[in-house]
């Protein structure tokens, strides 16, 4: 049988600073190998996110200009991304996409940039410093790791009934102090890594179109999919 699973893209015209578009194209290899079609549509600022027209969405990030203009038009998709968030709609979001998935962050220049609040973090900024360089993590449930690169400004601060998508081995993670990268609530999978993230980390794209098959075709016999063998790319 072949699948098919519908992916938005959020605001993939104005966020790809870091080449995150990559995630898009590592689902897009693994689901054919699941035998599965995905159809992905960029949502950006003339367009309505309604939860049941898509299976995953992939929420990148971008420079602070974009991000200012995004924080504005994304208020307006709040509650329909909010119901996609509640329902288990598997989302994965990097950096900026991040931020404003949560309560607010702080822009560059000091300001309070409101987010839609669908997770409890707030993130906070440094000042004339970033977080840059390779970092590993593991995840406490599955014991995976993950390996990537970070470049990021803001100190993000989890919330109630958020995880952490791993414990830092190396790097510096979500803030610098707790030991936590990236959020995980529900099955929306957050992170700093850019790379972008999937290319070096197949096991996490495997468990988001996973999550999306078993959602859409709750009957279905995914044995191919399930029995998928990620090998390492690092």
């Amino acid at each position: 049988m072949k699948y098919q699973l519908r992916v938005a893209h959020l605001y993939g015209d104005l966020l790809n600073t870091y080449g995150d578009i990559g995630n898009i194209l590592v689902l897009q290899y693994y689901a054919k190998q699941m035998n599965v079609e995905l159809i992905t549509k960029v949502i950006s600022l003339d367009d309505d996110f309604q939860a049941a027209d898509f299976d995953l969405a992939f929420f990148g990030g971008g420079q602070d200009y974009e991000q200012l203009i995004v924080s504005h038009n994304i208020q307006h998709k709040k509650t329909e991304l909010t119901k996609f968030i509640e329902a288990g709609g598997p989302m994965l979001a990097i950096c900026g996409g991040y931020q404003l998935l949560g309560e607010y962050y702080i822009g560059a220049k000091g300001e309070k940039i409101a987010g839609i609040s669908a997770l409890p973090h707030y993130t906070k900024s440094q000042v004339n410093h970033r977080f840059i360089g390779d970092i590993e993590i593991q995840n406490q449930e599955t014991g995976q790791k993950y390996h990537g690169f970070e470049n990021h400004n803001g100190l993000t601060y989890l919330g109630k009934n958020e995880k952490a998508l791993g414990k830092v081995l190396s790097g510096h993670g979500n803030n610098g102090q707790d030991g936590t990268e990236g959020a995980i609530y529900k099955n929306v999978y957050c992170s700093y890594f850019h790379g972008p993230i999937l290319a070096r980390n197949g096991e996490l794209a495997k468990r988001l179109l996973l999550i999306a098959l078993k959602r859409r075709y709750p009957d279905a016999d995914l044995n191919q999919a399930e029995n998928l063998e990620i090998s390492p790319t690092y």
